[in-house]
């Protein structure tokens, strides 16, 4: 009996043990979203993040505000900086610059370079496609200094811009990326830093080239053909990952960091974002096998073009929405609707059904007369726990003022006044007063008539004798 108690309840143990586990796997993987695409969806990697930077509405998201190391695409960055200089007058493409003694500083064995040297003079331009294309990591640290004179001030320019762009999980402790345990960010970050560098038109040149020749320097006599480290664009270094709509952007990886991608495309004229960061290499691999993330980015970008569109969230149709009392009015209340539109790049399988209204309206009633268009409260949307936007509540019709109820109730306000109500406490107790005085005067002169009667019917003459 003792022994078959004992396995019922380690059966039992068993089974709340695999249900609590089930529970964890759901929140972590978003089920009960209400769509079974984004329900199905995950990335093999420690922090994916896919974004439409047109609308910057989030597609997909996992572990996205969580610090991790970016290796290389720390570059962006570097680049972007140099282009915003450019921009401002203090740089030029053409301008030459020459690479210092500290052009290695921070720089391990085996970074990828582009075997530029101390006292090389090359061109802005060229530096740009070298730090992009093959990931140079010495051309970082010659356009760090050539915009601000040396690399430490060069990498607090770096927080500062990272600042103002939101990214709030950012710390740049160099300019190429190699490993720092201070140098981190986030796979949303990366998004803001590579959508603001993606409005430069060199910048999505040099990123969605295959390769790019730098032409002789003064301690290069020929040139040099630099490739991109992009698979999505380039099968020069490893075969099989082409993804036909890749615009960009850039590769990292460190041991620290594992395989990291920031990548873009363009499809049917909708533009994506992705990135993924921690990924790691498929066990037994060789070749260009198991790269995940190659494939995970190209993935991830077509499940985002092949099961997205414009919905409409909210509009004028929406009509369940509670009413509003009218006092004072020719009708007791007034329907509402939301004034405007709210759409949104939403999975194909979800409907309105799927949407969360939240109304907030004014006051529970309202006084004639309404304007049709008045607004009286508002309404916001959300699906999966993010909130997509908020419309005014406006009254659908005019609601005109009753006359009769209208001077009703202005009479019942002024009788209903403080001031008047003590005004007729005073008046009520002057005329109490004069009834209670008048009242009393005439009882005065009453007892005075009485008096005088009776002393005049005394007799005092004397009897005539007879």
């Amino acid at each position: 009996m003792k022994k078959s108690r004992l396995f019922s309840a380690l059966t039992l143990l068993a089974l709340l043990a695999g249900l609590l586990a089930g529970t964890a796997h759901a929140a972590d993987t978003g089920l009960g979203s209400g769509s079974a695409i984004l329900d199905e969806m995950d990335v093999a990697a420690t922090a994916a993040i896919l974004v439409d930077p047109d609308t910057d509405e989030i597609l997909y998201e996992q572990s996205a505000h969580e610090k991790r190391y970016p290796a290389s695409i720390t570059k962006v960055m570097t680049c972007l900086l140099t282009l915003e200089a450019v921009d401002r007058g203090e740089l030029t493409l053409e301008q030459v610059v020459t690479a210092s003694e500290n052009l290695y500083t921070g720089i391990g064995e085996n970074a990828s370079t582009a075997d530029i040297k101390a006292g090389e003079q090359v061109r802005i331009i060229d530096l740009l496609y070298a730090a992009l294309i093959p990931s140079a990591n010495e051309a970082c640290n010659i356009l760090a200094e050539a915009v601000s004179g040396d690399v430490a001030a060069f990498v607090e320019l770096m927080n500062t811009r990272a600042a103002e762009l939101g990214m709030e999980g950012t710390h740049f402790a160099n300019a190429h990326g190699y490993h720092d345990d201070d140098h981190y960010t986030t796979a949303y970050d990366i998004y803001l830093m590579c959508k603001e560098a993606m409005k430069h038109e060199t910048f999505r040149t040099i990123v969605g080239s295959l390769n790019y020749t730098m032409p002789a320097t003064n301690m290069h006599a020929e040139p040099r053909i630099v490739r991109s480290t992009n698979a999505l664009i380039s099968n020069f270094r490893y075969i099989g990952y082409l993804y036909e709509y890749a615009t960009g952007i850039k590769t990292g990886s460190t041991p620290e960091a594992g395989y990291c991608l920031a990548a873009s495309a363009t499809k049917n004229g909708r533009n994506l974002i992705s990135v993924v960061m921690g990924c790691e290499r498929e066990e037994g691999a060789t070749g260009s096998q198991g790269y995940t993330y190659f494939s995970e980015s190209s993935r991830l970008l077509e499940w985002g073009f092949d099961n997205f569109s414009t919905q409409v969230m909210l509009d004028s149709s929406k009509r369940d929405i509670p009413e509003v009392e009218v006092t004072l009015g020719r009708q007791p209340s007034v329907t509402l609707m939301p004034e405007g539109e709210i759409s949104a790049l939403l999975p194909n399988d979800v409907s309105q059904e799927n949407f969360e209204y939240q109304y907030t309206i004014d006051t529970p009633s309202v006084e004639a007369p309404v304007e049709a268009g008045e607004e009286l409260g508002r309404i916001t949307v959300s699906f999966n726990g993010r909130e997509y936007g908020i419309l005014p509540l406006v009254a659908t019709s005019s609601v005109e003022i009753d006359p009769f109820l209208y001077y009703l109730d202005r009479v019942g306000k002024f009788f209903g006044s403080p001031i008047v109500r003590v005004l007729l406490v005073v008046l009520l107790a002057a005329l109490v007063g004069l009834v209670v005085h008048r009242m009393l005067r005439g009882d005065r002169r009453g007892r005075g008539r009485s008096r005088a009667y009776s002393g005049g019917s005394r007799y005092t003459g004397s009897r005539r004798r007879r």
